[in-house]
């Protein structure tokens, strides 16, 4: 089955990862208000933003512990993605924090353009860019297999979300499955 018509499984678990990866945008306009929605209607659905997607997140990582859902990857040759957590705040979250938000207009438009990057986020298997994981201290890594001839399993690149600094190129490690695509590795 070829990249491209591989359908990646755990759709809620995706959709969740790409909202919670969009979190600190709601997080800063909760702070900011939205003077075309009342407060007590914006505040309280920002949060629950926030903290639904991150709380089905934490709970599908769980999950993939308890049901020991656990894979060992051989790291081919690895790419480090810190970069790309810095080109995600500054290019996704700052230009929508800056667009007010004090019309109807400017309030829809700004939802429909957070659609789109929410639609490109999960089309594009951006999901893993989340500042809570940064924050705690791990690293996202786009892993490859090695080049074994193979031509049946392990030729697609997974993502591995761990606090390693490195991951050297014959590294085997034990990781457990948030979706088809993304790994986790801690403790």
């Amino acid at each position: 089955m070829n990249s491209h018509s591989r359908s990646e499984g755990l759709s809620a678990a995706r959709l969740m990862m790409v909202l919670s990866s969009v979190s600190p945008l709601f997080l800063l306009w909760a702070i900011r208000g939205a003077p075309a929605v009342d407060d007590n209607y914006f505040i309280p659905s920002m949060v629950v933003l926030i903290v639904i997607p991150n709380l089905v997140l934490w709970l599908r990582i769980r999950a993939a512990k308890g049901n020991r859902e656990k894979r060992e990857l051989i790291v081919g040759t690895s790419e480090d993605h810190r970069e790309h957590l810095l080109v995600y705040l500054f290019a996704m979250l700052l230009p929508f924090y800056v667009d007010p938000l004090g019309t109807d207009r400017a309030l829809v438009s700004t939802i429909a353009a957070v659609s789109f990057v929410i639609f490109l986020f999960w089309h594009l298997n951006l999901h893993y860019m989340n500042i809570i994981f940064a924050i705690s201290g791990y690293r996202v890594f786009t892993v490859y297999p090695p080049s074994d001839g193979n031509d049946v399993s392990g030729v697609e690149p997974l993502v591995v979300i761990t606090r390693r600094a490195s991951l050297p190129n014959g590294l085997r490690m034990n990781a457990y499955r948030v979706s088809d695509t993304v790994y986790f590795e801690g403790a």
